[in-house]
């Protein structure tokens, strides 16, 4: 049952960990150049703050602060057991760059707590802004006033509208169907969908019409329970306008630049030419979202903005991104030049196909790829396809080691894996090259964890018979094929990025 403290939000089970690419600082700065405005990423070894609001167990905290060891981190969350997660890993891994604190976001901006929280650089909220009241919308604007420093950057993700207009009456439906059934957050809202999937079956007419509730209710079958509670059983629950979020964060002097999935940036990409040419009537960027957000699928939008957006012309822009260095996170066999996008299958060109194939040899910067076509290109979409389709990653520093604060981060993540089926796990691995982390699945983080121990691949037997525990007997050269794979396309991606030694 709910805490009486709760305030409408689920905080009687915790939420899922999970390590999100669109935090990280790299992809801030992308998304600015992406939207003509002048981003600043720190050197190397320069001193930088980072602020997560909402940080459930600090997973993306925690990476950040391992890979950027001069950095400072803050992390703030309403939930005590989520602190308490994340204080316990960052003691675990022995982090002193990073500070977790329980705070009421409604209120903080104007308690003395607030004074100790440095103003950030760059600030992230994932999976807060739709499930929070509107009291705690005016409290994170108030904070972000404070602690954004002029040219600081904010990634802030939410539930979109019009895409949710679809659910509205769905979650409405889980949500009242669960506070009445009684018992814990997740049973309440198994209690809820179990109803809307049994109306959806008698063809309920908003259950059936709407095609993003039938597919909802398909695909939540083997979802979590802790996510299921989270999204669907909160009280404040609300899906936004990118408009009416734009008007709210332009109170902390906040201007909306781009989104941080590059290639939502890119019309060509993913609307059609009829829709294209209805948006390029206006000018307006606000209205040019608007018109997107009515022709794409788009239920979660990751924005990016900036307190004090310094606009920059294309020539300027096209040097900033050309400066940057990309690292495949894929395997060459892997890699994919038919990218699936909204507008359809997007086929890339001949010289796009080499600059890419030459990507998945190391590391590169955007330009040295774009100098193999003597014809002149866009530094711009090459980016965008390479980060866009998840085959690179920009890196924020092209050479040095990991530091030990990221390796033992990586073992304390590694060694809470003990089955190839667990999922509640980081789904991180801190890099020092990529200025974040790298996502991995509980496999990887064991592995990881193993090469940092001093055990090499050629022990993948052992690995074999302690990740197939609990796998039945006809599974298990599954599990084998899987590590081997494994081993065969993945390490040399974490050999390259130093988050393993050679």
């Amino acid at each position: 049952m709910n805490q009486p403290w709760n305030s409408g939000y689920v905080a009687d089970i915790a939420y899922i960990e999970g390590f999100y690419v669109q935090q990280s600082p790299a992809r801030m700065a992308l998304a600015c150049l992406f939207g003509n405005v002048a981003a600043d990423l720190p050197e190397p070894d320069d001193p930088a703050t980072y602020l997560e609001l909402g940080c459930g167990c600090g997973i993306g905290a925690l990476v950040t602060a391992a890979a950027n060891p001069g950095w400072q981190v803050t992390a703030i969350d309403y939930n005590p057991a989520h602190i308490a997660i994340g204080a316990s890993l960052a003691r675990a891994a022995r982090l002193d760059n990073i500070r977790f604190i329980e705070g009421d976001l409604a209120s903080l901006a104007t308690s003395a707590q607030a004074d100790t929280i440095p103003q950030a650089d760059f600030v992230t909220m994932h999976g807060l802004w739709s499930w929070v009241s509107n009291e705690v919308r005016a409290g994170i604007v108030r904070l972000l006033a404070a602690k954004t420093r002029p040219g600081g950057m904010v990634h802030l993700s939410y539930n979109a509208l019009p895409a949710w207009q679809g659910a509205l009456g769905m979650q409405r439906l889980i949500y009242e169907t669960g506070i009445r059934s009684g018992g814990r957050s997740d049973t309440q809202a198994q209690a809820g969908l179990a109803l809307a999937r049994d109306l959806k079956a008698v063809e309920s007419k908003y259950l059936t019409e709407s095609s993003l509730s039938r597919d909802l209710l398909d695909t939540t079958v083997a979802m979590s329970t802790e996510y299921l509670s989270h999204e669907y059983m909160s009280a404040h629950w609300a899906p936004a306008f990118h408009a009416d979020v734009v008007a709210a964060l332009a109170e902390a002097k906040l201007d909306w630049v781009s989104s941080v999935n590059p290639m939502e940036n890119f019309p060509e990409l993913m609307l059609t030419a009829e829709q294209r040419d209805i948006m390029n009537r206006y000018k307006d960027p606000l209205l040019r979202e608007l018109i997107k957000d009515m022709c794409l699928p788009r239920q979660l939008r990751h924005d990016v903005f900036v307190r004090g957006a310094r606009r920059i012309h294309n020539e300027a822009r096209d040097a900033a991104l050309s400066g940057l260095t990309v690292v495949p996170i894929v395997s060459p066999g892997e890699l994919q030049t038919k990218i699936r996008v909204p507008a359809g299958m997007a086929e890339v060109s001949d010289k796009l196909k080499d600059m890419m194939v030459a990507a998945m040899r190391g590391p590169a910067t955007v330009g040295d790829l774009m100098a193999l076509s003597s014809e002149r290109g866009n530094p711009a979409e090459l980016i965008s396809i390479l980060v866009g389709s998840h085959q690179c990653q920009v890196a924020t520093r092209s050479n040095g080691e990991q530091p030990d604060a990221a390796n033992r981060l990586n073992r304390v993540f590694g060694s809470r894996v003990h089955s190839i089926v667990d999922a509640k796990t980081s789904g991180g691995l801190a890099s020092w090259r990529l200025g974040t982390g790298l996502t991995a699945p509980p496999l990887l983080q064991f592995m990881a964890a193993r090469l940092l121990s001093g055990e090499r691949e050629d022990n993948a037997d052992a690995w074999i018979k302690a990740l197939s525990a609990d796998v039945i007997p006809e599974k298990h050269d599954t599990v084998r094929n899987v590590v081997h794979t494994a081993i065969e396309q993945r390490l040399p991606i974490l050999r390259q990025l130093r988050i393993v030694p050679d």
